[in-house]
């Protein structure tokens, strides 16, 4: 056996965790050994009980190794440990970093310049817009955006990302076959694709109230800061902005509506410390190290506009959609024949590019 075949069983028995992972190899010096070793050795080790021992022991009785294996190869994903290179250095700094990461895509050396950008499932049109150019803006400057691939903020967040031609991350409550929600299965395809999707939970483990809050962890932990972008009080993503604190990250907060209960969550983490957020510059200006002047492009605020990139084929439907009068959201994607979360993402790069200009009300204009 080997030791990623080891630590893949590990994280398959019940009772096992990373901390207890790491008091076992602490004591045993290797993962199979911790498979071999025998109830009265594993009880010599400290926070390890009857029931803790019991699973280990009899490991090759409850856990379907060659089946995980199996599925694994067949999914066409890979698994990451701590030894490899890829696993992200971040997230190997944190108190109890998952013993494995199931992948599907790539994480690269770029990845270590990442971002958080979580906020609410239910949100608004001020909330979903405002993730997806911070991501837009983020990704275009080579910054990895990581979000969770739920509704709302996170799906925002990745579409911006990927409008902008750069890398996001989705990290999963499930097994690395569940699509949660299943309207998201294209999405994480593309996310695959350019960027990627990892977990820590085996195949074929559904979403639960534990599993977003074991998910968060490593949202925080792997990124250089948290952006919130609209929560309420009782926000999952408050859990992610505290465990960033807790990492001693950079927490920020985005403003919203005095009296939107989507903002609350948000305005309370600005009491307590967060940085007030208002754009992409007052994210990057924390990290400015990344970026030497020599080879950080021009902000938009020292040129006016972001450089120009050649226009996606969606993003030329929907240019031509777009009049020099006002054209409602719905005109557009009337006109384009494209789906209406297609049309945002396109008319968010559009926009970016300053060849469109939003007005309120979910109307357009093409910039002359």
């Amino acid at each position: 056996m080997t030791s990623k075949e080891a630590f893949i069983a590990l994280n398959l028995i019940e009772h096992v965790g990373p901390v207890r992972v790491r008091q076992l190899l602490d004591h045993f010096g290797d993962a199979p050994s911790i498979l071999r070793a025998s109830k009265p050795q594993l009880l010599q080790v400290r926070g390890i009980g009857e029931d803790t021992a019991n699973a280990i022991c009899g490991w090759e009785s409850g856990v379907d190794l060659s089946g995980e294996l199996k599925r694994i190869t067949d999914f066409g994903c890979h698994v990451l440990t701590q030894a490899d290179t890829e696993y992200p250095e971040l997230l190997r700094q944190i108190y109890d970093p998952p013993i494995v990461l199931y992948v599907k895509g790539t994480l690269t050396a770029q990845d270590k310049n990442a971002v958080a950008l979580v906020g609410s499932r239910q949100t608004t049109s001020y909330g979903t817009e405002t993730a997806r150019k911070f991501a837009y803006q983020l990704a275009y400057i080579g910054v990895t955006v990581v979000s969770g691939g739920a509704r709302g903020i996170d799906t925002a967040a990745h579409q911006g990302a990927l409008a902008g031609k750069g890398r996001t991350v989705a990290v999963l409550g499930t097994g690395i076959n569940i699509v949660f929600p299943p309207e998201n299965a294209e999405l994480f395809e593309r996310i695959a694709a350019s960027g990627a999707i990892i977990t820590q939970f085996p195949f074929n483990r559904p979403a639960d109230k534990q599993s977003f809050p074991i998910r968060n962890r490593i949202v925080a932990g792997m990124t250089l800061g948290t952006v919130v972008v609209e929560a309420n009080l009782t926000s999952g993503a408050l859990i992610t902005a505290n465990l960033a604190t807790d990492y001693g990250r950079q927490v920020f907060a985005v403003p919203g509506r005095v009296d939107s209960p989507r903002s609350k969550g948000c305005h309370d983490l600005i009491k307590k410390g967060a940085k007030l957020c208002e754009g992409a510059d007052d994210i990057l200006s924390e990290f400015e190290y990344l970026f030497p002047a020599s080879n950080k492009p021009a902000s938009p605020a020292e040129t006016g506009v972001l450089p120009a990139l050649s226009l996606s084929e969606n993003e030329t439907k929907i240019l031509a959609a777009v009049s020099e009068d006002e054209t409602h959201i719905d005109e557009v994607i009337r006109a384009s024949g494209l789906p209406a979360s297609a049309v945002s993402v396109g008319l968010l790069g559009l926009e970016m590019k300053r060849m469109v200009r939003q007005l309120p009300g979910k109307l357009f204009v093409r910039v002359r």
